[in-house]
C-alpha cells in the first residue's frame, strides 16, 4: 500500500497570515504525533493576490491514519475555534506518475 498525500490549501487574508501559521503550526504539532503521520510542509504563494497563499502538503501511510488522526476529539479540539477564521480544503491524493 502506498502513503497518501494530503494538499490542503489555505483562504486567508493577508494581514493573518501569521495567525494561520501559528494555528497550522499547532496542529502539525499535535498531528506528527499520531500514528502513520510521516511528514508536513507548509507552502506560502510567491505571487501576490494567490487565492490560497498557504498550502499545506503533507504525507500519511493511509487514508485510514489520516482519517483518525483528525476525528481524534483532541484535535478536533483543538482546530476547532479557528476552523472558520481560516477556510482550508482538505483532500487526500494518490502519486501516479513520478
Amino acid at each position: 500500500m502506498s502513503d497518501v498525500v494530503l494538499i490542503n490549501p489555505f483562504e486567508i487574508d493577508p494581514k493573518d497570515e501569521a495567525a494561520a501559521i501559528a494555528f497550522w503550526e499547532r496542529a502539525a504539532e499535535h498531528l506528527r504525533r499520531q500514528p502513520g503521520f510521516v511528514d508536513t510542509r507548509l507552502h506560502r504563494a510567491i505571487a501576490p493576490g494567490a487565492r490560497f497563499p498557504l498550502i499545506n502538503v503533507a504525507t500519511w501511510r493511509s487514508t485510514g491514519a489520516f482519517r483518525a488522526a483528525t476525528a481524534d476529539p483532541a484535535f478536533r479540539a483543538l482546530v476547532g475555534p479557528e476552523r472558520d477564521r481560516f477556510p482550508h480544503h482538505p483532500g487526500l491524493y494518490e502519486v501516479i506518475r513520478t
